[in-house]
């Protein structure tokens, strides 16, 4: 099993009305990798809001009929999920679309609140009723409330900045202006562009820029809000910037990101290369063939290679139609699609004595399942190296770890991991070297270390807002 994060976001905006729809469902596309349990797409025409979402992959949920319902626009935004807050639904498909006082909102969300139980509570004691049990419905009632008394909708975004807290990068469309947002720590990538023909395009990673025939711009600083008008204009709000350092997730080098993509000026294909090297450095073995776990480990079994001498091979084919195994939420789903997601390549494999580079191990399921793979296909050893450091503790911000009840590196020491897992040897990267993947950008460590940045709840759980009566722990 490899760690998930839960979502990516996309937002349009055209100085002339054009087909946004198709325009951020391949903008979507690029950024399937970030969510697969639902999508959606909401476009603006006139002020008018036409949207499709629903529960599955991209390429299911839209066909060329729900594609050609949409009217040219101007403004469109889109999303990715995988829930980390709120089950999985279609009530929490995203983008959630809002109408109140003022108008229409729409609004996707890629993070985690840390405090949205509490401002849940509040929003409810105070007559809201909501349709979700996702933490982004929170952060439009906060937006919402704010624009009541505000001038302009992006005074009242900025507003909510104030009171919601934890990991967020957003994309806010009103009725006539499109927002990005990344929270003040920049937990969450964002970053923008601009077509040829004038469209300007915000989304979590550079490669759905690339998909669309955008070029990149730049980042979102962290705290940064970006203002689009139709009319072309850009304004850069920062009353949030510069508040506290910087704590970007780790993760997006070590497994979230898309190798091609760039991160606050950190290529992720390098990122990952220089870990494999700094694995080599730390736990060299003597082999006769480095081999890479589809998809992420393969950049660090490059590096690890390069730095060891000993040959990269390609040992492990992937089902291309196979989605990532974590991101199936039932531990039945994740170990069926280990079975057949990944296979040996035997000729490559028989009679060797082989390293295999994955991102990480979680419950260890699917490292088990890698190794005896390698065994039954004729490999003498089996090396297992890891190019993150020991999953230890909850993820608050946006990944899927919500206690350290499945975390086998919580309560079992590396060597016994390695007994667990059927390997010769076990390494992981030491937590020394994760400056190597996010040079000269603070970084959040976490899930690694226990320590964090922002306030976090010790009772928050995934599913908070979706337990059974009778599993519910009273309130003292």
């Amino acid at each position: 099993m490899s760690i998930h994060e839960e979502c990516g976001v996309f937002g349009a905006i055209s100085p002339e009305r054009k087909d946004l729809g198709r325009l951020a469902y391949y903008g979507l596309y690029a950024l399937q990798h970030r969510g697969q349990e639902s999508c959606g797409i909401v476009v603006d025409d006139d002020g008018l809001f036409y949207s499709h979402k629903d529960l599955g992959l991209v390429g299911d949920v839209f066909s060329k009929e729900d594609l050609d319902r949409l009217p040219d626009s101007t403004m469109a935004v889109g999303h990715v999920r995988y829930s980390t807050t709120g089950e999985k639904t279609r009530a929490n498909c995203q983008p959630i679309e809002v109408n109140h006082q003022k108008g229409k909102l729409a609004l996707a969300h890629n993070g985690n609140l840390t405090n949205s139980d509490k401002l849940r509570d509040r929003l409810e004691l105070s007559g809201a009723i909501f349709h979700t049990t996702s933490d982004t419905e929170t952060i439009a009632y906060i937006i919402t409330g704010k624009r009541l008394h505000c001038g302009s909708i992006e005074d009242a975004v900025s507003q909510a900045m104030d009171e919601i807290e934890g990991a967020y990068s957003l994309v806010v469309m009103s009725a006539a202006k499109l927002m990005a947002v990344r929270d003040p720590y920049g937990y969450r990538p964002l970053c923008y562009g601009k077509t040829a023909d004038g469209t300007y395009i915000v989304a979590s990673e550079s490669c759905a820029l690339q998909a669309v025939g955008a070029t990149f711009i730049r980042d979102l600083e962290p705290g940064e809000m970006l203002v689009f008008s139709t009319d072309g204009k850009v304004e850069s709000r920062r009353e949030h910037c510069n508040k506290v350092p910087r704590q970007s997730c780790i993760f997006e080098q070590i497994y979230f990101a898309r190798p091609d993509s760039v991160i606050d000026g950190i290529p992720i294909h390098e990122a990952r290369v220089r870990a494999g090297r700094a694995l080599a450095k730390a736990y060299p073995v003597d082999a006769d063939a480095v081999i890479g776990v589809p998809d992420s480990g393969l950049n660090a079994a490059v590096g690890y290679a390069q730095e060891s001498g000993i040959p990269y091979s390609i040992g492990l084919i992937k089902n291309k139609y196979i989605a990532r195994t974590f991101i199936s939420p039932g531990q039945r789903e994740r170990d069926n699609q280990v079975h057949i997601k990944l296979n040996p390549i035997s000729s490559i494999v028989k009679g060797k004595r082989i390293i295999l580079v994955d991102d990480s191990i979680v419950r260890g399921t699917t490292s088990r399942r890698l190794v005896t793979m390698m065994r039954d296909a004729g490999a003498t050893e089996v090396h297992m190296r890891i190019s993150a450091p020991p999953f230890l503790h909850p993820c608050y911000y946006g990944v899927d770890i919500d206690s350290e009840d499945n975390l086998i590196a919580a309560h079992h020491s590396v060597d016994e991991i390695c007994k667990l897992i059927g390997a010769d040897s076990l390494g992981y990267l030491p937590i020394e070297d994760l400056e190597l993947l996010s040079p000269g950008v603070g970084y959040c460590a976490g899930c690694f270390t226990g320590k964090y940045a922002t306030k976090v709840s010790k009772h928050y759980r995934k599913d908070r807002f979706s337990t059974p009566l009778s599993q519910r722990k009273k309130k003292k």
